[in-house]
């Protein structure tokens, strides 16, 4: 089985290196597109105002602050700190802590939502089933999740983004796959949405979102 200190080092090496460019360049790409928007907000709108929503691998916050805009009352968290470092800076009244998805600081059945905005897709696949095991934890019964990834099976090798002497693996996933993952560690599925690549934005691979929930 993978080390997972092992990988979530490289990871966090990684981040930790490109955090300032990474923030420049994706600046209003995450809630640019409609249909993500419209996603995101059937999500707030399923999880409803009051319960804390987890915003996983938040990067520099702009999934975390648009949820926030929709009424949740979210929190982000970033195994990188100097993106945890830059999501503070960007989004002054919102909490943002840094920590491993696979370890959260958080109780057994204490939040009302878990979002993770394409943020699985470095975690290695014999490692999944821990993760979404952590995810079922934390969730309050009746809790939703939502995932966001790349469709497919052939991970991308990312070698030295603008120019940093860092390299990561990006892994495609199959939704049917991880539905199954989910299935398997408790959830009810809610709906698979998979769109097709935007080429404009440089994407090559579709795009695939899941809606669970924590049975109550």
């Amino acid at each position: 089985m993978t080390d997972s200190r092992d990988f979530l080092a490289t990871t966090r090496t990684f981040y930790d290196t490109i955090a300032d460019d990474y923030a420049e360049h994706f600046r209003g790409m995450h809630t640019a597109k409609p249909l993500e928007r419209a996603l995101l907000a059937s999500y707030a709108e399923l999880v409803g105002a009051g319960g804390p929503v987890a915003d996983l691998g938040c990067g520099p916050g702009p999934i975390t602050a648009h949820l926030a805009s929709l009424g949740l009352d979210v929190f982000g968290l970033d195994l990188s700190e100097s993106m945890v470092a830059i999501a503070r800076r960007e989004n002054p009244g919102l909490r943002f802590e840094q920590g491993s998805m696979l370890d959260l600081p958080v109780a057994d059945g204490a939040l009302a939502g878990v979002v993770a905005w394409y943020s699985t897709i470095h975690t290695p696949v014999d490692e999944l089933p821990a993760l979404f095991a952590e995810f079922h934890r934390v969730l309050s019964p009746g809790g939703h999740l939502l995932l966001a990834f790349q469709a497919g099976e052939q991970p991308l090798r990312l070698d030295r983004p603008w120019g940093h002497p860092v390299a990561l693996d990006f892994h495609r996933r199959r939704p049917e796959h991880l539905a199954e993952l989910l299935t398997a560690a408790g959830f009810a599925l809610g709906s698979r949405t998979v769109r097709e690549p935007d080429t404009d934005l440089g994407e090559s691979v579709p795009q695939a979102f899941l809606f669970a929930r924590k049975p109550a």
